[in-house]
């Protein structure tokens, strides 16, 4: 069964259901207690066709369920950086991220290669949660038109910057510790925002 892309059609109502079924998800592992993707459906009150849309396996469902208890919406972020200047913003955004994903390293690791498992043969939409991007959105939204085309590519660039692929390449391939991961993303991810045309 095809995965489904939350940047189509009703995209409120298909974030609100990922949300759900993600909760639903919380909810089941606090019990200690094994469950299924029908479990799943179940106690979300969703078809189990709908939930075998959103997560093809309950392994990659229960890796992204147990990084979600952690991590702050868009929205909260956003308002948590508002008043800054906008590349400060962005920046914040980015060391969220990158302190989310050191302080949570083997949960992450873990749920990328339960994620990378998964037969893209079958289906080239899989969908993860994408909060980095719907973040930037959030943050740049009142500077769409002055960016023009630069703003996709912003998005998609700093989205490259932050999270824990990146961290991932600082760390294990230039061999690079936290702080030094850290410090060198940020400067590649500002000297970017510089050059695109947005200034604090």
């Amino acid at each position: 069964m095809k995965n489904i892309s939350l940047d189509t059609g009703r995209k409120t109502q298909k974030k609100k259901t990922r949300q759900k079924l993600l909760e639903t998800t919380q909810k089941l592992l606090s019990t200690g207690k094994s469950f299924t993707l029908e479990d799943v459906a179940k106690h979300s009150k969703t078809s189990r066709a709908t939930v075998y849309r959103y997560f093809s396996n309950i392994d990659i469902l229960c890796s992204e369920a147990g990084i979600d208890i952690n991590t702050k919406s868009p929205e909260s972020l956003v308002e948590a950086c508002k008043d800054l200047p906008i590349i400060d913003q962005i920046l914040f955004i980015q060391d969220y991220y990158n302190r989310l994903s050191i302080n949570n390293e083997a949960a992450f690791r873990k749920y990328l290669s339960v994620y990378l498992k998964e037969d893209f043969s079958v289906s080239k939409k899989s969908v993860r949660g994408a909060r980095r991007t719907a973040t930037l959105k959030l943050a740049l939204q009142p500077y769409k038109s002055q960016l023009g085309e630069n703003y996709q590519n912003i998005i998609a660039s700093a989205t490259a910057l932050m999270g824990i692929e990146p961290m991932i390449t600082a760390k294990d391939v230039c061999k690079l510790n936290n702080t030094q991961a850290q410090k060198s993303l940020s400067w590649a991810l500002k000297t970017l925002l510089q050059n695109c045309g947005l200034k604090n």
